[in-house]
């Protein structure tokens, strides 16, 4: 297979890339009161599960039905606003969302133990576990980089339990930073990879390259931390079973799973078929990017996502979109429905893609 990073190299600028929006004079940054969209979300699905009936399913009907339109409706800013200097709303947001969250899962599993039936309980899971993957995932990613130890990193680690997937902190800290778009990276989606394939790849991928980096570090079996948190949700599940019935059992694990299967999608999108030399230089030409509005406003930037790579150290709100960096064609959301069938995926990005497949050129 035709190794590309040396095209890679050529695509983003040498030395590493500043952001586009330190060129030239710059407007004011833009309102931080924008990200307070993000909060729609888990309201509208604590709204629906206490509301019952087939209100269950309004958190699924805005985020994966309306919310590729406003992707596509609001589009994105022709010129990037400059960096916000104070990070204390966008701190409050990232615990809003983190309780929210937490707020959610406990509706859903309140709405399992009462009268509602099967079909409603869920459809419920499934509009929980949407946003278990946004206010849920997206968080614990972002709080995930924090100091060990420290609140906002036990704040992680609490939303990462409530969708039993203790071991991402692990992977994607000590893995997928330091080898995205190469082969030894499990989250790293493959060119032609479809989102299916990729998904049932790289969850059981993250979990083993997890447990063998503390492995690596002389753990045992049982002293592994991936062991013990893994032990923890199994306890979690066994509690949830015991103590509220079956139905409030399956319903907390299918919100969990649709939360992972979201999170993974994501990681699917952010690097789908870029690829370097292992220990070869990243550049912002191995993650995708996308300014479309809705996307950045409701996912904490999560969208920007080569400045995260290549400015690890910097918060969400200080994020910058980097010129070099491929474009995804729309939002994260708009690009979801488009993504579950691989031809027309392929369809849509491959002429975006910066750098020779695997095989060409």
């Amino acid at each position: 297979m035709l190794r590309v990073n040396a095209v890679a190299e050529r695509v983003a600028p040498m030395p590493p890339p500043s952001p586009s929006s330190t060129r030239g004079s710059s407007p004011a940054p833009e309102a931080w009161s924008w990200h307070l969209l993000g909060l729609i979300n888990p309201l509208v699905v604590i709204v629906g599960n206490l509301a019952g009936g087939p209100w269950v399913g309004v958190g699924v009907v805005y985020m994966l039905g309306l919310g590729p339109l406003l992707d596509l409706a609001l589009g994105k800013a022709d010129r990037p606003r400059p960096p916000r200097e104070s990070g204390r709303p966008f701190e409050a947001l990232l615990y809003a969302h983190a309780l929210l969250q937490l707020v959610a899962v406990g509706t859903l599993l309140r709405l399992a133990v009462g009268t509602a039936s099967l079909e409603t309980v869920l459809l419920a899971a499934v509009s929980t576990g949407v946003n278990s993957g946004a206010s849920g995932l997206i968080v614990a990613h972002e709080l995930g980089h924090r100091r060990k130890n420290s609140f906002p990193w036990w704040v992680a680690r609490l939303n990462l339990l409530s969708v039993l997937y203790l071991h991402f902190t692990t992977e994607h800290n000590r893995t997928h930073h330091k080898h995205v778009a190469t082969a030894a990276d499990p989250a790293t989606a493959r060119y032609g990879e479809s989102v299916w394939w990729f998904i049932a790849r790289t969850v059981p991928g993250q979990f083993l390259d997890a447990w063998r980096l503390h492995a690596a570090r002389g753990h045992s079996l049982f002293t592994n931390p991936v062991t013990r948190g893994a032990g923890l949700q199994l306890l979690l599940l066994a509690a949830i079973g015991l103590l509220l019935g079956p139905l409030a059992f399956a319903a907390f694990v299918l919100q969990a799973t649709f939360a992972v299967f979201l999170l993974e999608y994501i990681n699917y999108l952010r690097h789908y078929g870029l690829q370097r030399e292992v220990g070869a230089r990243q550049t912002a030409a191995h993650s995708w990017q996308s300014e479309h509005r809705w996307s950045r406003w409701t996912l904490l930037e999560l969208t920007r996502h080569p400045a995260h790579h290549l400015e690890a150290s910097k918060p969400f709100w200080q994020l910058q979109p980097y010129d070099g960096a491929p474009e995804l064609p729309t939002g994260y959301y708009g690009c979801f429905w488009v993504t579950l069938v691989p031809p027309l995926w392929r369809r849509l990005i491959h002429p975006r893609m910066p750098t020779l497949k695997p095989g060409q050129g």
